[in-house]
Formats: structure tokens, sequence, C-alpha cells
């Protein structure tokens, strides 16, 4: 019997809190990219799983650091400075506004300013299930470290394993190390022929939680090609292969399933580019 175990259901895209959830993660997003210092691939936007939630990772700021972090077990918003102040606030179901001024209030009393965009607000009412909430946690921990552990059997340049707030999923780029044929060498995000291997909550292309694989550019005979069980070619919307959460939910070695659909699909991808 696998050692992971994966809840059957988690938070959605279209469950009442995931509102909440999606703005606070953007609003902490927003501040990280205004202050770290550009990356490859857009990974300083970013933010990274820790121990019980997630994490700017630390953000620096004249000659100090700050982070922030989402706890998702205590359901708290937590900041460390690297002069010692600490400041944290609950998570409730605040309106996004009202946890962005909190947030923003906080670093101003720490002599921290970010100046960052504004994070996009709505008019719905925001509503906070912490049950809810800590069954996705569960879910997106596990992934992270399968995700971690795949990363670490490839050879080749990868991204570090990496939650993208604006979708909401946790992933990770694979790099052939070759360029793509007519585009500018110095264009990174056009130029670098790579995999994206990624886990998302939902959206309105696959309304429930979903894991995916894409390539860029798409070789030739990539779709269609033999998949494991429980996965399945999808080309609406985007092209790429899927495997839904619910089917790794319901087996036996969640583990085995997760890294071999990983597995195979990133050998068949870097087969096809060498061609």
């Amino acid at each position: 019997m696998s050692l992971y175990q994966f809840p059957r259901d988690i938070l959605t895209f279209q469950d009442a809190s995931f509102e909440p959830l999606h703005g606070y993660a953007r609003a902490l997003n927003l501040i990280r990219r205004a202050l770290t210092p550009r990356q490859k691939h857009w990974a300083h936007v970013s933010l990274r799983v820790n121990a019980t939630g997630l994490t700017t990772t630390p953000i620096p700021y004249q000659s100090d650091l700050f982070e922030m972090a989402l706890d998702f077990v205590k359901h708290r918003v937590i900041v460390n400075t690297s002069r010692g102040a600490q400041w944290e606030t609950r998570l409730r179901g605040q309106p996004l506004s009202q946890f962005w001024d909190e947030l923003n209030d906080a670093l101003a009393e720490m002599k921290i300013f970010p100046n960052a965009t504004e994070p996009e607000y709505t008019d719905a009412a925001p509503f906070y299930d912490a049950a809810c909430v800590e069954k996705y946690w569960r879910a997106l921990s596990q992934v992270d470290i399968l995700l971690r552990q795949f990363r670490g059997e490839l050879r080749q340049e990868t991204s570090p394993v990496q939650f993208w707030a604006h979708h909401f999923d946790l992933a990770m780029l694979w790099f052939s190390g070759r360029l793509v044929s007519g585009q500018d060498a110095n264009d990174e995000e056009q130029a670098d022929e790579q995999m994206n291997f990624g886990f998302s909550v939902g959206d309105e292309t696959i309304r429930e939680p979903y894991f995916y694989i894409t390539a860029y550019p798409l070789p030739e005979n990539f779709i269609g090609s033999k998949l494991p069980t429980g996965a399945y070619w999808h080309t609406s919307g985007f092209n790429g292969a899927v495997m839904l959460y619910k089917i790794l939910a319901a087996s036996d070695e969640p583990d085995a399933l997760l890294l071999e659909f990983w597995r195979s699909v990133q050998k068949r991808g870097e087969e096809l580019m060498r061609d």
C-alpha cells in the first residue's frame, strides 16, 4: 500500500472558497513580482510550496529581506523580515480589497513599501471553508513532493517546482536544451524547446481538478501517442496529455500512477523532439 493518500474531493475552481484563496495568492504574487529580480521563464513571479502552504520565498527590499506565506494548516497569512519583525492575520474569507489593505498596512509598519499593482477585485461575497482548503493542501503538498522527485530524475535543465497564482496550478518546466528554429534566441519564452508538467484545480476547459502535460513546440505525432492507464489526450482549448485527479485519488498506488504518467509522456516527447 502506498504511503500517499489523496483526498477524494478537493477544492475546485467552482467552489465558493476558491475565490478568496485565489485572490490571496494573487496578492502575494503581485508583491513578489514588484520586488524580486527577474528570473528566467517568470520564476520571479511564482510562489513555492512550503511545510504549511505557499510562500513567496525571501524577497529583497533595500538591504533586507522579507517573506510572506499563506498557512493552510492554521489558516493565516504571515510576514517575516530579516530584522526579526513578524505579522500575521487569520484567513477568514475577508474580501480581497480588505486583505490587500491589511497586508500592505502591515508591510508599511515594517517600513516596506512594495508599490505593487493592486489585484483586480470582484463584488462577490467571499466564503472560506477551512476544511475544504485543508483537503486541497493535503493533495497539493503530496503532488509537490512527487513533482520534485520527478524533477530530480531529469538530467536536462528544469524550472523550479512552482505555484502559479493566476491559473492556480503547480507546475514544472523541462527543457530539451535545443532552440526552436526560426525564433529569436534571446527570447527565452519562444526560443526554448520545452515540456510543462502541472496540476490544476480545474478551469473552463476542464471543469474538475486534473494533471496536464504540454509540449512547445508541439512535436509531430505527439498527440495520439500511447498513454498510461487513466490518461487521455485533450485537444479542446489546449493540446496535451491529461489525467483527472479523481483517477489518482481512487488508485491504491497514486504515486506510481502519477510518476508513470509523467515519465512515459516526457520520454515520448523527448524522443519526438530529437527526430
